[in-house]
C-alpha cells in the first residue's frame, strides 16, 4: 500500500512542479464522489484549460469539484459556444470536452446561468437509452442483462446465462459448490442529464458490508462504464471476490494487454505457464471475425478466462492441480480481491474499494484502437485554471496511429526533451514526428542514461511492439 500511496503523492507533486494546479484529478465516481486532490484555493476560475496527456486527439469527460465550480453551471468553449454540462448528485460539475489536441489543451469558460437542457439520454428505473446503446439492468440480480449496441446492431450480453455482465461472485475457500451471489437488489437513478445517465444497483452481498454497482452511459462516447464499490468485511478465512462478464461474442479470439506486448492465452504462452489466471495491464479484447468488445480494467489486473478458475489456495507442489489447457471464451472474470496465500501482512481487506470497468464494442479494427481505449480509461483529461492566452500548442504530433508516446519529459540535464515511442499494433512501423516551435536542434536515439547514441534524420523505425527512446536537444 505504501508503494501505491507514494506513487500517487509523487505524481501529484510532478503536476504541481510543472506549474499546473489541478482543479480535479479524479478517479471517476470514487466512493466519496469528490476529487483526489484539494480544490484550487481562491475564487472560482472563469477560464479552464483541459489538458490531454495522450498522443492522440481525445474526447472525454471532465469533472470539476463542487467547490471550484460553485455557482457556475454553464460551460462555453473558446468561441463562446455552449457546451452541455451537468451538476451531479455529488455536487460536482461535468462536461464533455471534444477535440482536445494530442499533448495539448483546449480552453473552456465557467459562467453563471443554466446549461443547455437538450438531452439524447433517457433513463427509467432499470434502463438507459442513448444514441449508442440500450442498457438494461436485471431487477432480480443487478446484472446487466442487456447491452445493445446500436452501431453494431448486436446484443452484447450473453442470453440464457446464470451470469451476464457485471455479476458478483463470492467464493469462501476453494470449493466452487460454495459459490455465493448477492442478495436482491434496489435499483435507482443516480444521475440523469444531458452529459450522462447512470443507474445505481445496491444490495447486501456475502463478504461485504455493502455492494454498490453503478452503470453509466456518457452521451457521445461509444463506451459503457461500470463503477463497482465493494465495502468489504474483515474476513481472515480464505476467500475471493469475482465479477463476471459473459459477452455475446461467439467463436472469439481473446487477446490481452501486458506491458509492451499483447498476449493471446495459450498461443503466446510457454509450456507450463499459468492458465488459471492472467495478469493484464489495461484491457482484454474478445472478438470474432465480424465484431467484438474491448473490456478495460484500470483497477483490477487479475483475469480468469472461461470460468472461476482462481480457486487454488496456498503453495501447491502438485503440478497436476494446475490447468494445462485453456480455450478461447466469450466469458471473462475479474478476480478483484483474495487472501489465498499466507502472508506477513494483514490477511483481511476491509473497507470500501472501487473497481472500474469500461466496455467498448467494435467491428474489425486495428489493435492500436484497444491500446488507446485502455490508456484513456486510466489516464483522464486534466482541468486546470487557465494561465496563458491562448493555451500552448501541442509540442509534437506523431503518425501513424499505432505509434504512441509513452513518455515525454525534460532530460535530467535540462538541455533536451526525452521522448519514448511504443508500437502498439504488432507490426514494424516508421514513426513521423512533427514538432512545434521551438524546433529541436538535433534528435538522437538515446540510451537509458539519456545520452545520445545515433543521430536521427527523418522517420524513426520501430519494430513490432518496439520501444525507441529519443533525445531532442533544445535550442
Amino acid at each position: 500500500q505504501a508503494n501505491a500511496l507514494d506513487a500517487d503523492k509523487q505524481s501529484l507533486e510532478l503536476l504541481r512542479r510543472t506549474g499546473v494546479s489541478p482543479v480535479s484529478i479524479q478517479k471517476p465516481n470514487a466512493p466519496t464522489g469528490g476529487p483526489d486532490v484539494p480544490p484550487v484555493s481562491g475564487q472560482t476560475p472563469s477560464a479552464l484549460d483541459v489538458f490531454n496527456t495522450s498522443s492522440w486527439e481525445r474526447a472525454d469527460l471532465v469533472t470539476l469539484s463542487a467547490e471550484i465550480s460553485k455557482g457556475r453551471d454553464r460551460v462555453t468553449d473558446a468561441k463562446g459556444k455552449s457546451v452541455a454540462s451537468q451538476r451531479l448528485s455529488t455536487g460536482e460539475l461535468v462536461f464533455l470536452a471534444r477535440s482536445v489536441p494530442a499533448l495539448g489543451a483546449r480552453r473552456y469558460h465557467l459562467e453563471s446561468g443554466a446549461s443547455p437542457a437538450n438531452s439524447k439520454l433517457k433513463v427509467t428505473d432499470n434502463e438507459i437509452s442513448s444514441p449508442e446503446f440500450i442498457v438494461r439492468i436485471s431487477r432480480r440480480s443487478g446484472e446487466i442483462e442487456s447491452l445493445f449496441s446500436r452501431a453494431l446492431k448486436k446484443e452484447l450480453a450473453a442470453d440464457k446465462s446464470p451470469d451476464r455482465l457485471n455479476s458478483y461472485f463470492y467464493l469462501p475457500g476453494s470449493d466452487l459448490n460454495g459459490l455465493k451471489r448477492n442478495a436482491p437488489v434496489k435499483i435507482s437513478v443516480k444521475e440523469s442529464g444531458p452529459v450522462f445517465a447512470s443507474l445505481l444497483v445496491e444490495s447486501e452481498a456475502p463478504g461485504c458490508q455493502r455492494l454498490a454497482r453503478e452503470v453509466r452511459v456518457i452521451a457521445g462516447l461509444d463506451q459503457v462504464d461500470i463503477i463497482d464499490l465493494v465495502d468489504k468485511q474483515a474476513v481472515r478465512a480464505k476467500e475471493g471476490v469475482h465479477f463476471g462478464f459473459n459477452f455475446n461474442v461467439p467463436n472469439p479470439a481473446v487477446s490481452m494487454d501486458v506491458p509492451w506486448a499483447v498476449v493471446r492465452p495459450e498461443i503466446d504462452q510457454v509450456p507450463g505457464a499459468c492458465k488459471n489466471w492472467f495478469t493484464v495491464q489495461r484491457w482484454v479484447d474478445i472478438a470474432n471475425k465480424d465484431y467484438g468488445v474491448t473490456w478495460a480494467t484500470p483497477d483490477a489486473p487479475l483475469v480468469e478466462i472461461g470460468g472461476i478458475t482462481a480457486n487454488l489456495i496456498g503453495s501447491l507442489s502438485d503440478p497436476k492441480v494446475w490447468m494445462d489447457h485453456i480455450r478461447p471464451s466469450q466469458t471473462i472474470y475479474s478476480w478483484a480481491m483474495n487472501n489465498h496465500w499466507h502472508t506477513n501482512y494483514r490477511a483481511e481487506q476491509d473497507g470500501p474499494t472501487v473497481f472500474r470497468y469500461s466496455i467498448r464494442p467494435h467491428k474489425s479494427v486495428p489493435q492500436d484502437a484497444a491500446a488507446r481505449f485502455g490508456i484513456a480509461c486510466a489516464q483522464p483529461l486534466l482541468a486546470a485554471p487557465a494561465r496563458n492566452d491562448p493555451p500552448a500548442l501541442s509540442r509534437l504530433q506523431i503518425s501513424p496511429a499505432n505509434v504512441l508516446v509513452s513518455t515525454l519529459k525534460p532530460s535530467d540535464d535540462g538541455k533536451a526533451l526525452i521522448l519514448r515511442l511504443f508500437e502498439t499494433a504488432g507490426k514494424p512501423s516508421r514513426a513521423r514526428i512533427t514538432w512545434s516551435a521551438p524546433l529541436p536542434t538535433e534528435i538522437w536515439v538515446s540510451n537509458a542514461g539519456e545520452k545520445p547514441v545515433s543521430r536521427v534524420s527523418g522517420a524513426v523505425d520501430l519494430p513490432a511492439y518496439g520501444l525507441v527512446t529519443l533525445r531532442a536537444d533544445l535550442p
